[in-house]
């Protein structure tokens, strides 16, 4: 079964024969290149396929895209604004490692005791607000400057001390 990891979102239409713009966060200006296919989810972990024909940089956080089959004004808006996905292989290849969401998939650490897998980040003016899933529930855990100890790329964790009665709030 593919990983999937969130880098954006198709944000509007362009055009008459259904080009797209993808705004994305993936840290720098790129054309996804070697990615043949992005994602949209359809459902609950159900990840439906489009084939990209062809994309050009727009600036450096959006591309111009055009898929298979979309190839009206009317199929590109039904796809907008939708958020897309990468598979965790081509996600990994591009995104660049200085940018917040390079974090999707590494473990939180809190005070030695492994908390869970980011699974979403939102960047906020301040700090950065992690997703995690614990006992089935959602937990936004803030990470900023004075909280964050380490981030370890090699093991893939981020080191926080978090604040007393933050998790107690969710759980």
């Amino acid at each position: 079964m593919n990983t999937y990891f969130q880098f954006g979102k198709l944000a509007a239409s362009h055009g008459l024969h259904g080009d797209l713009i993808l705004q994305h966060n993936l840290g720098k200006g790129t054309t996804l290149p070697g990615v043949e296919t992005i994602f949209i989810e359809k459902g609950k972990d159900n990840f439906f396929p489009f084939f990209i024909v062809k994309a050009a940089k727009r600036s450096a956080n959006e591309l111009l895209i055009k898929l298979e089959e979309v190839d009206t004004l009317e199929k590109a808006r039904k796809l907008t604004p939708k958020p897309v996905w990468l598979t965790k292989e081509d996600f990994e290849r591009l995104v660049k490692k200085s940018t917040p969401i390079s974090l999707l998939g590494y473990q939180l650490i809190d005070g030695g005791v492994r908390r869970g897998e980011i699974v979403e980040i939102m960047e906020q003016p301040h700090q950065l607000l992690c997703t995690l899933i614990i006992n089935n529930k959602e937990v936004l855990v803030p990470v900023h400057d004075d909280n964050l100890l380490k981030v370890d790329d090699r093991k893939r964790e981020v080191h926080v001390t978090l604040p007393d009665g933050l998790l107690e709030i969710y759980l």
